[in-house]
């Protein structure tokens, strides 16, 4: 058998007792499962602390998985498994709203386009399943931003319109709004003349796995200067329904 590293040996055994326990265990409590010091367990517990692997209750001293841990189980969820729950339910959409429905995933600080659904009209549409769109000028990308936090925009901003977001300072401000709202929305940022609308599809644990949107000419999506608001409330019914079933 091949030589193995001790301290990672006791570090992935302390994430399985973290895995295992259904609570959060204080540095005394792991010490007594693994039947080691606590000084000995001291040094790699602050370090998984440090990755993100491990947290902290700052309240109780206890620690629990940490978010990064999280994030990267979450890689589990491939495309296919997405597109699969989520077929019928974009095809919904798409009847309901009368627009095309997109369904993205992170790639690479980037929005894959996983599945299309063609507005359902004899309109002349081009299928963009694989497509690669930049996340600051996208709805999708911008619910992936606000809601995954390990998802960064790929910098400098670049400007596809007039329109499209270029500041860090103005992005960021962008994201509070659609973390508040719960959905985003993109105006002529990534096609001149066209809206689109997007809402996080999340995983059993909560996490934003994917995004699904509809998008659209601005004459269709917008009333005034505002997107209309029954649609927004038929992209959220179907990212709560993909959500629903991913948690099943």
């Amino acid at each position: 058998m091949a030589e193995t590293i001790q301290s990672v040996e006791r570090a992935a055994a302390i994430l399985r007792l973290l895995a295992s326990g259904g609570r959060a265990l204080s540095l005394a409590e792991l010490a007594r499962g693994m039947n080691l010091p606590k000084g000995t367990l001291h040094g790699i517990v602050r370090t998984l602390v440090g990755v993100g692997f491990v947290e902290q209750d700052e309240s109780t001293g206890r620690y629990r998985l940490g978010p990064a841990l999280l994030h990267l189980g979450s890689s589990y969820l491939d495309v296919n498994e997405l597109r699969s729950h989520a077929l019928n339910w974009a095809d919904a959409l798409a009847g309901r709203s009368g627009e095309s429905v997109w369904i993205g995933m992170l790639h690479e600080d980037q929005v894959l386009v996983i599945h299309h659904v063609f507005r359902p009209d004899d309109s002349m549409q081009v299928l963009q399943v694989g497509m690669l769109l930049a996340t600051h000028a996208t709805a999708i990308g911008k619910v992936l931003l606000a809601f995954d936090p390990y998802a960064e925009a790929c910098m400098p901003l670049l400007a596809l319109t007039k329109k499209t977001i270029v500041s860090a300072a103005a992005l960021e401000l962008e994201l509070e709004r659609v973390r508040a709202r719960g959905w985003a929305a993109e105006i002529e940022e990534l096609e001149e003349g066209e809206a689109a609308i997007a809402a996080p599809i999340r995983d059993q644990r909560g996490l934003a796995v994917g995004a699904i949107g509809i998008r659209g000419a601005i004459e269709r999506l917008m009333q005034g200067d505002e997107v209309r608001m029954e649609l927004v409330s038929y992209v959220r019914d179907a990212a709560r329904a993909i959500t629903r079933d991913l948690s099943r």
